[in-house]
């Protein structure tokens, strides 16, 4: 396992994450797992020896209950793994039980402390955008729970550009705490982070964790073109997060790993994982799974890297279009263009 600097910080994660949606499994979540806290205990050992030292979690999994399993599971082991966690969606009824008002935040963290059964979260991530709450007044909320203890550094999640570079900049004028990482979506299945998230993220020295990376399971190889995925499989008609905007070229995409993969001896889901692993700027994937087999096919990715030739033809199968500015940027700029830049039009330009 490597381990990597998340972003400006000197938190060193590994390039594997352990995911823990399925903890507990309830209501929408269900569809993801429905571990309870032995097997959440043997995930959590299948992931530290592997080297994994990062637990990603959310007050909303289960409405609280992958917390609790998360910090039940741990136990006294508590101080030998990092925790991550978020707040912003709903937990409650009360017009006040979600967003990200000082109110919500640092109500959810002492919430979040509580199920966890520990006195502070090491990485601590607003979920989702809140339009309504000013910037300043989150991330005031933030910076007092850092400065208390209660946490140590703060993420952003699923955040436009615009908005995490606002954030950014009201962190550097007013002295408050800044967000070190975002977690975002990036798999083969939707490159869309590269076009802004992935550039803005080497400019600025965050680190990026991604979610499903291997697009809820499409890009595992179980998905096949003309094929019936094995029985208790999600199938693609009911998956809509990410959504499936071009069918062919998920299927292209998917033969590609798979044949890949049996090249190699390996999964097509390894050499997703592993594709995403080595792009620029990502710190970690996060990855979660039903069954301890599965979640120890994915941890092999992290000792899995792809050739040139291999990465240049996922390049090619999954390629999405440059949008405007970048097309013309690559087009005309190509001679002052600086390492951010380059990692979206590097490969466009001649």
């Amino acid at each position: 396992m490597d381990y990597r600097q998340l972003g400006r910080s000197g938190l060193r994660v590994s390039t594997i994450t352990l995911g823990t949606m399925g903890f507990g499994g309830t209501g929408w979540a269900s569809a993801v797992g429905t571990i309870d806290v032995d097997g959440a205990r043997r995930q959590i050992s299948l992931a530290r020896d592997a080297g994994v030292n990062l637990i990603d979690t959310a007050d909303v999994y289960s409405n609280g209950l992958s917390e609790e399993i998360v910090g039940r599971a741990l136990g006294a082991d508590r101080e030998d793994v990092l925790i991550a966690t978020k707040v912003r969606m709903p937990m409650g009824k009360d017009p006040n039980d979600a967003g990200l008002s000082r109110h919500h935040i640092i109500r959810g963290a002492e919430a979040s402390l509580r199920r966890l059964g520990t006195d502070y979260i090491d990485l601590y991530q607003v979920h989702e955008w809140d339009g309504q709450t000013p910037l300043d007044e989150t991330l005031g909320a933030l910076d007092f729970l850092v400065q208390s203890g209660k946490v140590r550094y703060i993420g952003a999640s699923n955040y436009a550009a615009w908005q995490l570079m606002k954030a950014l900049g009201i962190s550097e004028r007013t002295g408050l705490s800044r967000f070190v990482s975002q977690q975002i979506y990036y798999s083969l299945q939707a490159r869309d982070a590269e076009t802004e998230l992935v550039p803005l993220s080497i400019d600025q020295g965050l680190g990026i964790l991604v979610w499903s990376p291997i697009a809820g399971g499409l890009l595992s190889g179980k998905y096949r073109r003309d094929v019936d995925a094995p029985a208790g499989s999600r199938h693609l008609s009911d998956w809509d997060e990410p959504p499936v905007h071009d069918e062919d070229k998920l299927y292209d995409t998917i033969e590609a790993l798979v044949e890949i993969g049996a090249a190699r001896g390996v999964s097509a889901a390894q050499i997703a994982l592993a594709y995403i692993i080595g792009k620029p700027a990502v710190t970690s994937v996060i990855v979660g799974a039903r069954t301890e087999d599965q979640l120890a096919d994915n941890l092999a990715s992290a000792q899995l890297a792809l050739t040139a030739d291999e990465i240049s033809r996922l390049d090619a199968v999954s390629a999405q279009p440059l949008l405007y500015p970048y097309w013309h940027q690559a087009k005309t700029s190509a001679d002052r263009l600086g390492p951010a830049d380059l990692s979206l039009l590097g490969r466009h330009i001649d």
